[in-house]
């Protein structure tokens, strides 16, 4: 079984509740726009980090961070863009990699709102942790934690930072 913290749209700004949060996954998801190499090298150190690059981020970010990641953890096959849309709004570009790759689980950040749906047409679980720094219109800034157990995600949970 492994742990997942799961966030995104930091926007440069990594709040210190995310540490104590995250304290016992055993990995760090980042959906985009870490906004620093300073914010990615932070959460590296602290525990196992996948992330995509975002649009705001700079070549330092890119350079580390593809466009999208593709990868298995436990029985559960993820892909992770930044970009990507919603059931069953997906983007152009997003749409025809979902049906080649068939993920169980498709994470996006972007759009600053958290959403947890399930695509019965994909039979695809898509996540979005919403915006976890202050930039943005959001109100509310969210992280999401779960657990992949062999082939099933179990044990999701919304996290509600405080302030803005």
């Amino acid at each position: 079984m492994k742990r997942i913290g799961l966030l995104s749209d930091t926007h440069g700004f990594l709040d210190d509740a995310v540490f104590n949060y995250f304290k016992d996954c055993d990995e760090l998801w980042h959906a985009g726009d870490f906004g620093s190499k300073e914010l990615a090298e932070q959460l590296a150190a602290f525990k196992t980090l996948r992330g995509v690059y975002g649009n705001i981020d700079g070549q330092d970010i890119r350079s580390e961070f593809p466009e999208t990641l593709v990868f298995t953890c436990e029985g559960v096959k993820v892909m992770i863009r930044h970009i990507g849309g919603y059931p069953p709004k997906y983007n152009k570009e997003t749409k025809p990699l979902l049906l080649k790759e068939r993920p169980l689980l498709f994470i996006s950040g972007h759009s600053h709102i958290l959403k947890i749906i399930y695509d019965d047409a994909l039979q695809c679980l898509h996540m979005n942790p919403g915006a976890a720094g202050k930039q943005g219109w959001h109100k509310v800034r969210t992280l999401i934690r779960f657990a992949i157990d062999g082939n099933t995600i179990r044990d999701c949970e919304v996290i509600e930072l405080k302030g803005r």
